[in-house]
């Protein structure tokens, strides 16, 4: 049996900390909790990001709890996009029973249950702040890599952008994005074909198609007017951090969304926060719950977007947190750039089973004191794996770890409940209002109107049909150099597309 003061003497050498930290437990050795074993995040490093991570029912949604809250409690706001609907008692006290009583006092910590500042936010007619984006924010590259097109579609969505910038068509929703496409290969093929050459209606038809596919899965609700600012998420209430919980328990089939969603949230927020440099606690953490769903549905162009945002948001002071069942629902370009790693119990069912818990043993430092493939799978509920970087950005020893409570409601909110948060929102009567303000598709409505008034005014013939001898090769022929134009006109955007950032996306000095 191991010494305890050995173990304790471990622990403490890598959590010296010189500024605050937060508590997540105490260390557990031979099955046991070990007093005065406490483990200590520093706020310095939690903008090194995260990873939260465990079967079902092992507690990984609670530690995240735990964390927001102790955030929160310290001045930092977060985010936690909230695909289950576990969260949502985080405005609310938990309850004081004699085996939380005991568990605190094992830890070494009071335990004072509180309800803490929530905004309660949704993409969808959920109750709660709607948040929105216009598709213009989002720019040609971002909008080209969420509808997975190839090059020459690509070239024509950056065609599209430039043909609006010039004539100040706002693209605001997908409704403007696919009546300026219509306009391209018909009303206003002449004039396209004047100043930008010809445009392939096969590339234009399969752009149709991908938005279509995109509506279909509620992004029409999220494209639109008023933006979100970002800065609505950076707010303290009573020196607490204001804890958004963004409500998605009704887009869990809709993977698409979700990671539209959240990439142009990341981007938005590396766009706008300044620089921090080495701040003494983050700006904000953002909580990804079922991350694998961001990750298994994700086109590879998608996947390196994510991955670069991570390696740079940190800068800006904002800390990312994924949260799934296995390490390895995590690309390891991302799984690499992670500082605290919490892992709960895994389950051995299967040979499948046991392959992944000793891959993800090979995820975490080796212990004198554990073997960390056996630890995993027989840690109960409420036990977890923890290690984390000092305020050097040394790893910490790895600590099986019994989990603090949490101090709110470990349970959701009631309809009532809901609608008294939603009622003390400041934010609510700020952006729950549709706003349909004159946009590309009512500009070109209008140009056509006149455009046909003149012509019966005049009594003059619209254009007549135009057909097509040509033969399957001349087409083809055409086809090709469709694409050659696309490449040409992607080249004369460059600048264009500099101006809209390194992430694919207007500033949010380029708001409406």
């Amino acid at each position: 049996m191991a010494n305890k003061e050995q173990f304790i003497q471990h622990l403490a050498e890598g959590q010296v900390y010189k500024n605050d930290y937060i508590i997540l437990g105490t260390g557990i050795l031979d099955g046991s909790p070990v007093s005065g074993a406490q483990i200590k995040v520093p706020l310095k490093t939690l903008n090194r990001h995260g990873l939260i991570a465990g079967a079902t029912g092992t507690g990984k949604t609670k530690t995240l709890q735990v964390i927001a809250e102790q955030l929160s409690l310290k001045g930092v706001p977060s985010v936690l996009m909230d695909l289950k609907g576990d969260l949502s008692g985080l405005a609310m006290p938990g309850e004081a029973s004699d085996f939380i009583r005991k568990r605190s006092e094992t830890i070494g910590v009071d335990y004072d249950p509180q309800g803490l500042p929530v905004e309660l936010m949704t993409l969808s007619d959920e109750k709660g702040v709607r948040l929105r984006a216009t598709v213009s924010e989002f720019g040609p590259v971002l909008i080209s890599q969420i509808l997975e097109l190839n090059d020459t579609q690509r070239g024509v969505v950056a065609l599209i952008f430039r043909y609006c910038d010039l004539h100040h068509m706002p693209l605001v929703d997908l409704k403007d994005f696919k009546r300026v496409l219509q306009f391209v290969i018909k009303e206003g093929k002449s004039e396209i074909e004047k100043e930008f050459g010809q445009v392939s209606s096969a590339s234009v038809n399969t752009i149709m198609r991908k938005i279509i596919e995109l509506e279909q899965q509620g992004a029409d609700r999220f494209f639109g007017e008023l933006s979100f600012d970002v800065d609505d998420f950076v707010r303290t209430k009573d020196g607490k951090g204001v804890i958004s919980i963004i409500r998605l328990t009704d887009i869990q089939n809709k993977p698409k969304l979700f990671s539209t969603f959240m990439l142009s949230l990341l981007s938005e927020i590396y766009e706008t926060f300044p620089e921090q440099g080495d701040a003494k606690q983050p700006k904000l953490c953002l909580f990804i719950d079922e991350a694998h769903l961001v990750f298994s549905n994700a086109s590879k162009d998608l996947l390196e977007k994510i991955e670069a945002i991570v390696k740079l948001i940190r800068s800006k002071g904002v800390g990312v947190y994924f949260c799934t069942q296995t390490p390895t629902d995590v690309p390891d370009s991302v799984l690499g750039q992670l500082g605290l790693k919490v892992q709960h119990a895994l389950r051995a069912f299967t040979a499948k089973d046991r392959k992944a818990i000793t891959k993800t043993a090979e995820n975490y430092p080796d212990s004198p004191f554990y073997s960390t493939s056996e630890v995993l799978t027989s840690m109960g509920i409420g036990e977890a794996l923890i290690t984390a970087l000092n305020e050097k950005g040394i790893p910490t020893p790895l600590a099986h770890t019994l989990v603090r409570a949490p101090i709110t409601r470990m349970d959701i909110l009631t309809d009532g409940e809901i609608d008294q948060v939603v009622r003390a929102s400041s934010l609510v009567p700020k952006y729950n209002q549709d706003l349909d303000h004159d946009s590309a598709f009512e500009i070109l409505e209008r140009k056509m109107n006149q455009i046909q008034e003149a012509q019966e005014k005049a009594k003059l013939p619209g254009p007549a049909p135009r057909t097509s001898s040509r033969t399957p090769k001349e087409e083809s022929l055409l086809e090709e150099l469709s694409k050659n134009t696309m490449v040409r006109q992607m080249g004369r955007t460059l600048f264009r597309e500099l101006a809209r950032g390194i992430l694919g996306s207007f500033s949010s000095s380029k708001r409406r």
